[in-house]
């Protein structure tokens, strides 16, 4: 049995959580969706759905810190999952596995297999730093390019 991750009181709640499951999945869009208080459908502020805002980079770390202290792993599922510029930053955030659509599956498959896991941790590092959504995108985008180019 695991836990579905979708929503803020959630991941803030994974420590008591992970105590009573085998595994967690972060749903990111409506983790996303639910946090920022930004509907992606509509089309007059999709434009403020951001992925990579540094609150939704610390739910996720936080949420599998809590999993990691617990013995469990965490999977991430959604766009952001999908998603081959963020595999880098979700692989420094200690994601353990990706549930992609199919198309996707190549792509994430080589930047999971090529992806240095030090070099991921420091993107996080530094990611955990950046007060924008936009500088993480770009520190995350510009490691996937590094280790991909052919994807981008």
């Amino acid at each position: 049995l695991g836990a579905m991750i979708e929503i803020p009181s959630a991941a803030l709640a994974a420590d008591s959580l992970a105590r009573r499951v085998k595994f967690f999945s972060l749903g990111t869009n409506d983790l996303i969706q639910y946090s920022l208080a930004v509907d992606r459908l509509n089309e007059k502020i999709a434009h403020l759905y951001e992925p990579t805002h540094p609150s939704i980079v610390r739910l996720i770390k936080s949420t599998v810190d809590a999993g990691k202290r617990h013995g469990i792993w965490t999977g991430i599922c959604g766009e952001m999952a999908s998603d081959p510029q963020l595999t880098p930053l979700l692989l420094g955030l200690g994601v353990e596995e990706f549930s992609v659509s199919p198309p996707s599956i190549p792509a994430i498959k080589f930047l999971i297999r090529h992806t240095s896991m030090v070099d991921a941790k420091a993107l996080v590092d530094h990611a955990l730093r950046c007060e924008s959504g936009a500088e993480i995108l770009e520190l995350s985008r510009a490691y996937a390019k590094k280790v991909a180019p052919s994807l981008f």
